[in-house]
C-alpha cells in the first residue's frame, strides 16, 4: 500500500521548508510534486520523497570525492 505524507510529516522527517518554499521547489522540478487531496490538502508519496532524499545524500557524497 502506497504511503502519503502530508505537510507534519516532512518537516518530523527534517524537510523544514515553508509551504510557499515546498511550491517553489516542485514547480522548479527541484522537489517531488504533491498529490491533491482536497482544495486545501496536500500530500507527497512516501517513496517519492525517499528518493528525492537519496539524491540529496548522493549529490552530497559526490562532492566529498
Amino acid at each position: 500500500m502506497m504511503q502519503l505524507l502530508g505537510y507534519a510529516d516532512l518537516q518530523r522527517l527534517g524537510i523544514r521548508y515553508s509551504k510557499c518554499q515546498l511550491w517553489r521547489l516542485w514547480n522548479a522540478g527541484k522537489f517531488p510534486k504533491p498529490v491533491k487531496l482536497s482544495a486545501v490538502r496536500n500530500v507527497w508519496r512516501a517513496d517519492e520523497v525517499d528518493a528525492w532524499i537519496e539524491r540529496r545524500i548522493a549529490e552530497r557524497d559526490q562532492v566529498g570525492e
